[in-house]
């Protein structure tokens, strides 16, 4: 049986475990300018247990993460993910950095194409342009 490609959207939704789950919306609401869709409840009526943002076609879902395995098995007791990247328009880089340093927010390292952050728990996270550089040229 042939598998069929994925959609043509490509990201459905990208969940990050969260320690400190109301510092992470804060940063992704204020700093990345996602807006919050949905609020999941916390089962125990304390607060969220997860937060769903819009990003772009896709959702970003912050769990809340309590250090521990859940009984579904579903939620590992580690926070975080390799690198969550957001795409930006090339002529807009200089924006996004004034934005990001009004937010005191640090650039911890830049490429040709892309400025690297970290959230409030130091998953790494991209403003990127690729293929094209912060000049605008195309990269082959």
């Amino acid at each position: 049986m042939a598998v069929p490609p994925i959609a043509p959207f490509g990201v459905h939704h990208l969940a990050i475990q969260c320690a400190d789950l109301p510092a992470m919306v804060r940063f992704y609401e204020k700093v990345m300018r996602l807006r919050v869709e949905r609020r999941w409840p916390d089962p125990e009526g304390v607060g969220d247990r997860s937060v769903w943002l819009r990003m772009g076609n896709g959702v970003l879902a912050l769990e809340g993460c309590r250090g521990q395995r859940t009984a579904a098995g579903w939620q590992d007791p580690t926070p975080g993910l390799h690198l969550l990247a957001f795409e930006i328009h090339w002529d807009n880089r200089t924006i996004w950095l004034a934005h990001l340093q009004h937010h005191g927010v640090a650039v911890v390292h830049e490429s040709p194409w892309t400025v690297y952050v970290r959230d409030p728990e130091g998953n790494r996270v991209g403003l990127s342009h690729f293929p094209f550089d912060s000049s605008g040229a195309r990269t082959s």
